[in-house]
């Protein structure tokens, strides 16, 4: 059985990783920044106990993977969004289109196009 200080580290250790994964599936970036510098803390604490196995440094090794899943899912999710944004950048920019012997061109759009009115 673990020391009472082992097990408040190991219990407050899996609230913060259910709260970071509650966090994760909501999409609150802000909150997983918010409890980072806890989460260190802890996992710091804890790598000060002896290494041993037990069911609950196993429970917790589940919720770590599980959580990096989702992060990694999260950051594919933000990458895929910015390129998204670039490429729509770049064709409210530039016009392409391929020429008769499929070589790609490119061709700048005016951003302050007006058109003027003469009478």
């Amino acid at each position: 059985m673990p020391s009472k200080s082992e097990a408040d580290v190991i219990t407050s250790l899996e609230e913060v990783l259910d709260l970071e994964r509650n966090a994760l599936v909501q999409g609150d970036l802000d909150r997983l920044g918010q409890m980072m510098p806890e989460k260190e803390k802890l996992i710091g604490a804890l790598n000060q106990f002896p290494v041993r196995e037990s069911d609950e440094l196993v429970r917790l090794q589940r919720k770590v993977e599980r959580n990096q899943a989702l992060l990694n899912s999260a950051a594919d999710g933000i990458r895929a969004v910015s390129d998204r944004m670039a490429e729509l950048r770049r064709v409210r920019n530039e016009l392409s289109t391929y020429s008769a012997d499929g070589q790609r061109k490119g061709f700048a759009v005016r951003s302050n196009a007006t058109l003027e009115k003469r009478a």
